[in-house]
This record gives C-alpha cells, structure tokens and sequence, in this order.
C-alpha cells in the first residue's frame, strides 16, 4: 500500500504540487473556526459569528467555478495567485478592523471566499502532466482525498494554537499569508506554469452543458449534505452525554474511518467503470450512516462513527476520476471546482436541516438526516445511470502530458487538460 504512494510522491514536482496545495487550502480548511473564534473574541454573539461564517461559505461556493473557468481559460499563475492574495488581504481586513462596521466585516469576509483560489481543481489538473499512466493518477486522486482529511484535522488544531500563542485576530492573519505561500509554490513549479486547459466550445454554461457531470453533482449535494449534518448532529450526542471531548471523539473516529478508507481504495487497481464503482461505494457509504441513527453508547457510538467515514474518501476518490471523464474539453478545473461547490453547498444546507432536527425530534433524528442524505445520493446515481454510462472521454489521462516535450499519448485518448 505504502509503496504505491511513495511512487507517486518520488515523481518529479508531486511532493511539492501537494504539499503546496494543501498550504494554500488552509485559509478555506480553516475559516470557519477562525472566524467563529475571531467573532467571539470580539465581543459578537454565535449568530453573528454563524452569519458571517455562512456569509464566507456561500462567497466561496459562489467563486470557485468561476475562478476555475478562468484558471482554464488563462492558466493557473494568472488567477490562482491573485486571487490568494485577495482572499488573503480580505481576512486582514476583518482582523485588523473587527466587528466595530458590521457591513465592513461581512465585505470582508466575502471577499475572503469569492476569492479562495481554486488550488484543489488545479491539482486534480496538473495530475496527469507529473505522473505516469492512469493507474498512478487514480491513485494520486485517493492520496489527494486522504490528505484532506489531514488537512481537516492538522487545521483547526493550528488555529487554535495561534490563538492561544497569541490572538484570533494574529490566527487569520498567519493563517492567510501561510495559504499565500502554498499558492506561490504551486503557481511557480514547472506543471503549473506550462500548464493549459485544451481547447473550448464557447458555451455559456461551460462545465455544466455535461448531463452526466449535473448528474454527479446532484448526488454529490446530498453526500455533502450527509457530512454537514453530522457535524450538528455530533454536538447534540456530545450533549446528551454531557461531555464535550466526545464530539471530539467522533469527529476523530469519522476521520480515522475516512483515513483507513482512502489508503486502501488507493491501494489497488480497479478494474471496470467508475461509474459503476461510484454506485456501489455511495451505497455502502449510506449504509454505513444508518448506524448512527440508533446513538448507543459513546464507544459503540465512537465505532460506528469510524465504520461512517470509510467509504467517504473512496467516493471522493472515483468522484474525481468520474468528473475527469464527463467534464466538457477545456473545462477540467471548473468542473472540480464545482465539484467541490456542490459539495460545500450540501454540507451547509445538512447542518441547516440537521438543527431543526434535533429541537423538533432527537439526536437520533438528525443522525437521520445523514442516512437520508446518503440514500438519496445514491437515487440519483441510480436514477441517472444512462447519463452517467456515457462519458465524454473514456480514458482519464495521458501517460506523457502534453507539457512534456515527448507529449506521448495513450491511443484513442483526447486530452482534456492542456491544448
């Protein structure tokens, strides 16, 4: 297992691509803890704090597509590095004015999202210009899934030593000029700079003219909205228990699953379509909800929160390879992007719905929004079976990237991701 990612890190600028990509993500990985403590900090109440993290969120939603049309239509030094350095000089604002003009600090936080550069699409991109054959990438698409359950963990642990070494306010501006820094890596390798998008249709709906493309996002707002009410969900068992070190505990467990659950999809080779693959995994990641909805006891409770997460990564994983093959030519990074749009849009409506879940019903009941949010990503991946069997392109990569100045291609393979 071990030895397959070791390939992938040994290739030449991979280590780098990744390490600089996850850098720069921290600002988006992070902002919604820095922000609620900054928010609290300051004097402002949690619904101020929930209201300008939201306010983020849905900047950010709305920015992504459009800034990964643009890294497509212009190339990745162009937009990605501006815009982090937007983004960044956006949370400086926030940090730097406080609370004292409300409409200040939601401009502020707005521009922080909208301009959250689209570093996660760009690596999915660059991907197959560094490694060789399509068994390396779909491997580099697992490690990439597992390292985001990394980052997700390493994060807010950051922030809140930043904090406690000195201030929420001195957090997101380190926070922010680290992401900068993991930006201008990515932007000033080799891949990144000789990269382009092929060749485009004009259309203005870009990306999303792909039926099977609208149908992977479909279901991938409900994984997402699985995600984010277990979030809510998890706060409510910790409280039923009084303590809270066990949402801790089961955001852990969720994560450890998801670790353990990416190592080994990205392990082997699978043979068949992903399409297929990506039903089979969207079902056993709903199945693998259900459980929660029974809230025994903590370790019990603590298992089958680990036994939730294993299939996350996995779908995560095929999601991208199937993304690659239904976005349109020349519109691979906005299709990531939106990908993780979609994702991110889902997961706030889950911990919208799994709120009122709880006050109305139970804590069981917002773990049920979670089963639910599972069993109707995988209706829509059933329902839509026959647009998603036809694929734009039937092979993901190329062995030799057209940056390559070998520019060797697999046979019948038309490249989506450099002209």
């Amino acid at each position: 297992m071990a030895a397959g990612y070791l390939d992938i890190l040994r290739a030449r600028h991979a280590a780098r691509l990744l390490t600089g990509t996850l850098v720069g993500r921290l600002p988006n990985g992070t902002a919604h803890i820095a922000i609620v403590l900054f928010t609290r900090a300051e004097g402002g109440s949690y619904t101020l704090a929930g209201a300008l993290t939201a306010a983020y969120g849905l900047a950010t939603a709305v920015g992504q597509p459009l800034l990964g049309r643009a890294v497509d239509l212009y190339g990745q030094p162009r937009v990605q590095l501006p815009a982090a350095v937007l983004s960044a000089l956006g949370m400086a604002l926030l940090a730097l004015a406080g609370l004292g003009s409300l409409p200040l600090a939601y401009l502020a936080v707005i521009v922080a999202g909208i301009a959250t550069p689209p570093l996660e699409g760009g690596l999915r991109a660059l991907w197959p210009s560094v490694l060789k054959g399509e068994g390396q990438v779909h491997r580099a698409y697992a490690m990439d899934a597992v390292a985001q359950e990394i980052m997700f963990t390493v994060g807010p642990l950051l922030v809140t030593l930043l904090v406690s070494l000195w201030s929420p306010a001195a957090a997101l501006l380190v926070i922010n000029a680290i992401g900068v820094l993991g930006a201008l890596s990515v932007v000033l390798s080799e891949p990144s700079r000789t990269w382009r998008s092929a060749p485009r249709e004009a259309h203005w709906l870009g990306a999303l003219r792909s039926p099977g493309l609208l149908a992977l996002l479909g279901a991938f707002f409900f994984v997402g909205l699985a995600l984010g009410s277990i979030t809510v969900a998890g706060v409510a068992y910790a409280d039923d228990h009084g303590r809270e070190s066990v949402y801790g505990w089961l955001m852990a467990a969720l994560g450890l699953g998801a670790l353990i659950g990416g190592l080994a999809y990205g392990a082997r080779q699978w043979a068949g379509a992903p399409e297929k693959r990506l039903r089979i995994i969207v079902g056993l990641l709903a199945l693998g909800y259900l459980p929660l909805t029974l809230t025994p006891s903590v370790p019990v409770m603590t298992a089958f929160a680990a036994l939730a997460g294993v299939f996350l990564a996995p779908a995560i994983a095929c999601s991208f390879i199937v993304v690659d093959r239904h976005a349109p030519r020349g519109t691979v990074t906005e299709a990531f992007s939106w990908l993780v749009t979609t994702f991110g849009v889902g997961a706030a409506a889950g911990s919208a719905v799994a709120g009122p879940a709880v006050e109305l019903g139970s804590t069981a009941w917002s773990f049920a929004v979670a089963g639910a949010g599972g069993v109707a990503a995988l209706i829509v991946l059933l329902t839509t079976g026959k647009l998603l069997e036809t694929p734009v392109r039937t092979a993901a990569v190329v062995t030799g990237s057209e940056n390559d100045r070998n520019g060797a291609v697999e046979p019948g393979f038309s490249s989506g991701h450099k002209a």
